[in-house]
Order: C-alpha cells, then structure tokens, then sequence
C-alpha cells in the first residue's frame, strides 16, 4: 500500500514540470535598432511599462535625393490583455489605414509628422514637462510618456517621395529605474536577494565543515557543490537583469552562461536527492553501479535542459506559439522518471532503516521524506494556481504577476536545501549516520529471537548468542565469534547488500 501511494509522486510531479512552462525567457531590452527600406517599412514593438515610463525615437535618413521627404507615422497603443495580438491587429490596421479609426487618449497615442531627409533628426517632442537635470545632448525630450500601467504595443511606418531610400531607426523604452520591462523588473531584487541567501548558506556549510573537517561525510560534499552552483547561478542572474537595466541592450553569450549555469545546479540538485535518496554513506558504502545510472541520468537532463533553455529563452514572454510547451515534454518526461525513482529509493532505504532498527537514521529519513511531499503538495497548489490563474484564461489582465512563476521554483528549491542542510550538517556526531559494515542491533541483552516483519510481510529470524561475550577476548575468539556470525547468518544476504557482504569478509581475512 505504501509503494502505491508512491507511484503517484511520478505524476504530479510530470504535470507540475509541464505546467511550469518555464517563463524564464530573456529580459526584453529597452533599446531597438532598425533600418527600414521600400520592401521593409514598418517596425512593431511591444514591452510592459509602468507610469512615467518615457518613448524616444531617433530617425537617421539617406536618399539620393536632395528634396526628398520622409513621412513618420507613429502609434502607441495599451493592449488590454497580456496577449498582444488584439492590439496588434488594431494597430496594424490602424498604421496602414487612409482614416484612422482611433483617437488620442489615455491608451491610444498616435502622431503623423513630415520631415526632411537630412543626416538624422528626433521625432517631434511631446510637450511634456522634462527636468533640464535629465536633459542629454545625445537625445531629445521623449516622444511619449506613459500616463497608466501596461502592456504597450508600438508602430512606426516610413514612407518617402523615392523609391530607393535606407532609414535607420532607434527607440528607447525607459522609466525611472531603468531599462527593464514591468515584468522584469520585480526580477532584479530578487535575484539580489537570493544571491545574498546563498552566499550566507555557504559562509555556514564552509564554517561547519572546517570545523568537523575530520569527520565529514561525502554527501556532505554535494551539498557543498549545489550551495556553490546556486551561488554562481544566482548570481549570473542578478548580472544579467541589472546589465540589461543599466544599458538596455543584452549580450547573448552572458545569456547562454548564465542558462547553462542554471542548467548545470538544477542538474546537480537532481543528483544530490537522488543519491541521499539511494542512502549513500548512509547505508550503503558507495553507489556501485548505480552511480554510473545517477551520472548517465544527470548527462542527459543537462542536454535536454540546455537545449529546452536554449530555445525558450529565444521566444518573446507572450509570444503565442507553443513551440516552449513542445520542448519542455522530454524534459518533462525525464524529470517524472527522476522523480519516480527518488520516491522508489526512498521506500527502499526506510525499509533496510527498519529491519536494521536503527531509529536515528530512520528518523533522518522520515523528515526527508516529509518535506519531499510537502514540496509536491506546495509545488500542486501552486501549479493550479497558475493553470488557473495564468494560462487558461482568454484575457491575462494580472501580468504584474507572472515574475512569481519564475521566482517560485527558486524559493522552494532554496527551501529544500536548507533542510538538507540542516538534516545533514556537520556536527560532532556526524559519525552516527556514517555507513557501519555490521548490523546495528541494539543492546546485546535483547531477547535470544526476533521477529522482524519487513515490507513484504516475509518474517525473518535474527539470531543471537545467549550469553554475552566477556569483557576481555582474544583475538581468536573474535575471528570465531566473526566466522561464526557474519558468514552463516541467514539474514544477511536479506538485510546487507551482496558489496557489503564482500567488504566484511575482506576485513576479516586480514584479521585473519
């Protein structure tokens, strides 16, 4: 019955990595550059602004012509929803129509203008009050301000009296704090934030390991590794958005490191609950060859992840396709299978903790697993909050919440790594969940027969001497006792691995 309440971990946790989506694309940048031609005469943008936020636009003309003019037709109009094609529509009819439909106002704001073609010249200025203190000799007052919260959708057509002509474009977005989106901006303090976090995290494992450095166990060492790679991910992170917010533009190598960097924690994560999971140094000695599985199994959801970022972070954040969804199935698929067997090791470890009777390891294991299914049931809750609230909708109009989608995953993995932390960290005990080579069976004055009920209901008979061993033995007592005890126990090859089987009758042939 237990292992059947198991089997359904695997499909939540393949509906909560579909249903996530991955809303991490690129922060959209706040400056574009173009050039438009006679077969090319038109630029459409769209970004989220907040209030204030102010529109320039500088156009540079070359004609052959000496008189020829260039006609500018701009407009800038508020989308109702998060989805943008509405009002692109509108606005593509709107730019190209010999009467415009709409009208100046609060959403809608649009101008025709005529100029020369000289070297290059701003678009007429909006009268708007600007603080000389923010004037700059290398760009006019703004074109447009934002007068309310949005997403914005922008068109600009160029026509000329000549049939050759090259017009290069340049507009910026920008408000008060910067370059970055609406959407994006909540991004930026919080990838500050955690990159605070992590770096307190590794300030107090480096601490707690130096000081019991002797008696540390491997695992441990993993979990240094993931503090350190959640370090250097969120940190490329806060690099990234507080780039873009500064300069407007993005580098797309910077972008690519600080995906595969987040790929390979995400990856390493993966393999450190796996493996706690297995009961490595806790129960078993070393994986064998089960860890060529762990790493061939880490290979592979690197690649798949570093492809599926890869093309998600190419796709614009409302963009309608579902070319994102359609890469994130594999993933999906391999995250389920991982999943599955973190539960299915799980199972297996209680199980040998039981027979075994060791209390304070299988209370290790009781507390992992529990915050394992409240992670599953947080990470349910949280996925149909989005389903609900974000995706099956025809009209998204809280989109200053999608950032939560992205921050989330990162707030509850944080979470989890602090009680691995805390269930594995290194104190002056730290032996007492080490791997013991013989069985931990208590007091010797137990009773002579056991009865241990194992999952399975299989009752097995564990032996032991009637009368306690002296205090004082020789070393010939201690190989008979050994010989005795270890090999011709019938339940060993039940409760011991056949490797530890090997490794104990390896120490006693060199006592021998």
């Amino acid at each position: 019955m237990r292992d059947m309440e198991f089997s359904v971990v695997p499909l939540l946790f393949f509906i909560i990595s579909e249903s996530t989506l991955h809303t991490s694309a690129l922060p959209d940048v706040g400056k574009w550059d173009d050039n438009l031609t006679a077969g090319f005469n038109s630029i459409y943008l769209s970004k989220s602004l907040y209030k204030g936020a102010q529109v320039f636009i500088r156009i540079n003309c070359a004609s052959k012509l000496p008189d020829s003019k260039v006609e500018v037709n701009l407009v800038i109009h508020q989308s109702m929803c998060w989805d943008i094609t509405d009002a692109l529509d509108d606005v593509k009819h709107e730019i190209s129509s010999a009467n415009p439909m709409l009208k100046n106002s609060s959403k809608v704001y649009h101008d025709f203008q005529i100029y020369e073609c000289n070297d290059h010249f701003f678009f007429r200025e909006a009268s708007v009050a600007v603080d000389p203190s923010r004037r700059r000799y290398d760009i006019a007052n703004p074109v447009h301000v934002i007068s309310r919260d949005g997403v914005y959708v922008l068109a600009l057509k160029i026509n000329t009296n000549t049939s050759e002509y090259s017009v290069g474009v340049h507009i910026e977005m920008k408000s008060d704090y910067g370059y970055l989106s609406a959407a994006d901006w909540p991004l930026l303090p919080f990838y500050g934030f955690m990159c605070i976090y992590y770096v307190i995290l590794g300030v107090i494992w480096l601490v707690l390991s130096f000081m019991q450095w002797r008696d540390l166990l491997r695992v441990q060492f993993w979990i240094g590794a993931v503090i350190l790679l959640g370090m250097l991910e969120k940190a490329t992170f806060y690099a990234e958005h507080q780039s873009i917010n500064n300069t407007g533009i993005r580098m797309q190598g910077a972008m690519l490191f600080a995906e595969w960097v987040s790929c390979a924690k995400r990856t390493l994560a993966r393999m450190l609950v796996v493996i706690v999971s297995l009961g490595f140094g806790i129960v078993k000695p070393r994986l064998g060859a089960t860890l060529h599985r762990v790493v061939g199994i880490g290979l592979l959801y690197f690649v798949l992840a570093a492809s599926e970022g890869y093309l998600r972070i190419t796709k614009a954040k409302n963009d309608p396709s579902k070319d994102i969804l359609v890469a994130s199935v594999p993933l999906a698929v391999l995250d389920s299978a991982i999943c599955w067997w973190i539960f299915s090791a799980l199972v297996n470890t209680t199980r040998t903790l039981r027979l075994r009777r060791n209390e304070t390891k299988l209370n290790l294991y009781r507390h992992f697993t529990n915050t394992l299914v409240f992670a599953v049931v947080a990470s349910v809750f949280f996925m149909l909050y989005c389903i609900k609230v974000h995706h099956f909708v025809r009209c998204l109009t809280v989109w200053k919440d999608i950032w939560l989608e992205e921050a989330y995953w990162h707030i509850l993995f944080s979470c989890l790594l602090l009680v691995i932390m805390i269930l594995w960290r290194p104190t002056n005990n730290n032996q007492r969940y080490a791997f013991v080579p013989l069985l931990d069976q208590g007091d010797d004055a137990e009773e002579e027969e056991q009865l241990v009920n194992d999952a399975f209901g299989v009752k097995v008979r564990v032996h032991q001497p009637k009368n306690p061993a002296p205090q004082k033995n020789s070393v010939e007592d201690d190989i008979k006792w050994l010989e005795e005890n270890v090999k011709n126990d019938p339940t060993l090859p039940i409760l011991d691995s056949d490797e530890e089987l090997v490794n104990t009758r390896f120490e006693v042939s060199k006592m021998q």
